[in-house]
């Protein structure tokens, strides 16, 4: 559905070393630096992260979450676990079981750096 996403971070550096930590537990290579921006690139769609173009700071949206696809709970603990080592901190309910309308599922949220809100989900 989706061609790729970008969101937007205050320190480019910092967005880097964590993203290319907790990617690198899905199996994606480090970014592609491009100027002011940096690009992970796969054969499903492409992440980005970039300093806001019109040099104003970065904000994380208010009730936005970006997910991530992971092969089993194992891959999204360790997702949770590097991403909390590279800076993120973690929030909503510890990594675990959810059952809602679409089944089970296995979830680990955290923020990253600027406060965007990720999510790693297996479906159980």
């Amino acid at each position: 559905m989706f061609s790729h996403i970008m969101i937007g971070t205050n320190d480019l550096d910092r967005a880097k070393s964590f993203y290319d930590a907790l990617l690198g537990t899905l199996g994606v290579p480090p970014a592609h630096v491009d100027g002011h921006r940096i690009f992970y690139m796969t054969p499903t769609g492409v992440f980005s992260v970039s300093k806001p173009i019109n040099g104003e700071p970065a904000t994380a949206p208010n009730g936005g979450t970006i997910g991530f696809a992971c092969k089993d709970a194992a891959q999204a603990d360790a997702w949770h676990a590097a991403g909390v080592a590279a800076g993120g901190s973690t929030c909503e309910d510890p990594p675990g079981v959810r059952e809602g309308a679409t089944g089970k599922m296995y979830l680990a949220y955290l923020r990253d750096p600027d406060g965007n809100k990720l999510c790693a989900l297996h479906r159980m």
